[in-house]
């Protein structure tokens, strides 16, 4: 069995940096013609030239024969102008600001602890139609981290999108019923699925034994919130696309008394997600998602090329290099059913 689908791409990608991009990069280009590359490096992509200079290191690394287009992103520090969002509008390869809370993920340090000061710098994003990808979770301490999710869409976003309502929002990697809702509710709004909040529930990161290689930031959430993931993704609903928010780390970083966040599936994401859809007998809607619904939102053409499918068993590597390290894959070791042509 084949499945040939427009060409995808990705909404939600983390590239990292340095020698990494020399396996990060051809492993996204294999599959996808545009991604989303989030900007939070050390130190943060916050200015143009930034941008523009890390673009010219992906493509660098990009192997001869693949094409891959970066879609650049800037980091939303307490410190980005409005000049700098009027001057990002007018290039033709940033795509969007990044809000990371302060605290909530890798790299977040450089992150707002709030909105309340940059609403000139969000009223100009809006003015000139610049999209905002937020990470949707709070951070105070008296918060349990299974629901840093909806107490931000109550006492962030819900209050932007009302003072803001023109503001183009993208609500990145949702993991819960409530988020769903709420982009539902906002038909203005975009959200990205990963593949592995469609696969995973909490238990499996946590019963019988901790797996370090699923823990991932918005965490893993109950199963009826997995549910309702797979419902919105396979709905046909433009408002939701594929975004992997693939996010690699060293082994080493992984498996260690402070794990870090994230779960690597650039390689392989389209064989995770069409598991995904064929389980739930919507395989006929996975090219909206992966491939028209992002597109649509950021007002950009459809890809021209197409991607193949090709339902065989087929043995996932355990790790990738990874600089001078290597990268454990998401399901690493495992049979999948599905493979690139």
């Amino acid at each position: 069995m084949e499945l040939t689908i427009i060409r995808p791409d990705d909404w939600h990608l983390h590239l990292r940096d340095g020698a990494c991009l020399t396996t990060t990069v051809p492993d996204t280009a294999q599959s996808f013609a545009r991604a989303i590359v989030m900007p939070n490096l050390k130190p943060p992509v916050a200015t143009v030239s930034q941008a523009v200079a890390y673009r010219e290191r992906i493509l660098n690394a990009l192997p001869e024969g693949m094409t891959f287009d970066p879609l650049m992103t800037l980091y939303l520090t307490p410190e980005l102008s409005p000049d700098i969002i009027r001057e990002a509008a007018e290039t033709d390869c940033i795509h969007g600001v990044k809000l990371y809370p302060k605290g909530a993920t890798t790299n977040s340090d450089a992150g707002v602890s709030g909105l309340d000061n940059m609403m000139t710098t969000l009223e100009t994003m809006a003015e000139v139609g610049l999209p905002l990808l937020v990470h949707g979770e709070v951070t105070d301490r008296e918060i349990d981290i299974f629901d840093r999710e909806a107490v931000f869409l109550e006492r962030t976003l819900a209050p932007l999108m009302e003072r803001i309502p023109t503001l183009r929002v993208v609500l990145e990697h949702i993991t819960t019923e409530d988020s769903v809702e709420f982009v539902k509710a906002h038909p203005e709004m975009g959200a990205t699925i990963t593949a592995h909040h469609l696969l995973y529930e909490r238990n499996d990161m946590l019963a019988g034994g901790i797996r370090p290689h699923l823990y991932c930031l918005p965490i893993l959430k109950r199963s009826k919130h997995r549910d309702a993931l797979i419902a919105a993704a396979t709905s046909g609903s433009p408002q939701f696309f594929l975004g992997t928010d693939s996010a690699p780390h060293a082994v080493g970083d992984k498996e260690s008394d402070c794990g870090c966040a994230g779960c690597y599936t650039a390689p392989h994401a389209m064989a995770l997600y069409a598991e995904v859809f064929e389980a739930a007998g919507r395989l006929d809607r996975l090219e909206g998602f992966a491939s028209v619904f992002g597109p649509q939102f950021y007002g950009l053409p459809v890809n021209q090329e197409s991607l193949t499918l090709v339902k065989r068993p087929t043995l996932v590597p355990m790790a990738r290099p990874f600089g001078d390290t290597e990268v454990r894959l998401l399901k690493g070791g495992e049979t999948l059913n599905w493979t690139l042509a």
